[in-house]
């Protein structure tokens, strides 16, 4: 598949808030990680930098979609699935050396009431991934879905977080194995 100018300054940039944030690295230095020049930048992000952080945003939510299509077809017990998922983050950043956090996380921590643009777009993929959790916990009956989601996704946020900077699993670990273990305890039970 061929890449086009505008997914390596989108794969650039999503490199970018894994490791540094939005604010960690400036225009030059992603565009050198890009291998391109810097009107390319504002050919295809008339906004800049901002423009670019949203169109990285709104791809890591769609990766992360297609990634939960992938892993609730290879494993459909959700809680399995959920598991996976968290190990192979944990993995990940694990093999970088703790470096690899969620872009997500990181260019939300740094937003401010200023940015309005990327906040919207933090937003929707934040729901999106919640959406995708809460249908496959719905479809198996698991009580209070929508909770259930936005817990998922606190704890692999807050997990992810701290397993990076106490440069240790440990945390994530422990709230993935007790998280799941209080949700299997009646999965059956139906919210009222």
């Amino acid at each position: 598949m061929h890449t086009t100018t505008r997914d390596k300054l989108i794969d650039s940039m999503i490199d970018a808030l894994q490791r540094k944030g939005l604010h960690g690295i400036g225009l030059s230095k992603l565009l050198a990680s890009a291998d391109l020049p810097k009107g390319c930048l504002y050919h295809h992000f008339p906004g800049g930098k901002t423009d670019l952080a949203v169109a990285a945003i709104e791809q890591v939510a769609e990766r992360v979609q297609q990634a939960f299509t992938n892993l609730f077809h290879r494993h459909p017990e959700p809680l399995e699935a959920l598991a996976q998922w968290l190990q192979n983050s944990m993995t990940q950043l694990q093999d970088s050396d703790f470096e690899l956090g969620c872009p997500l996380a990181t260019i939300a921590l740094e937003s401010g009431p200023q940015d309005q643009a990327i906040r919207a777009a933090l937003a929707r993929a934040f729901a999106t991934i919640r959406q995708v959790l809460e249908d496959q916990l719905q479809r198996h009956g698991y009580a209070q879905a929508a909770g259930l989601a936005s817990l998922f996704v606190a704890l692999y946020e807050g997990g992810l977080l701290q397993a990076r900077v106490a440069g240790d699993g440990a945390p994530l670990h422990q709230a993935v194995t007790t998280l799941i273990q209080l949700t299997r305890q009646r999965p059956e039970a139906k919210s009222a």
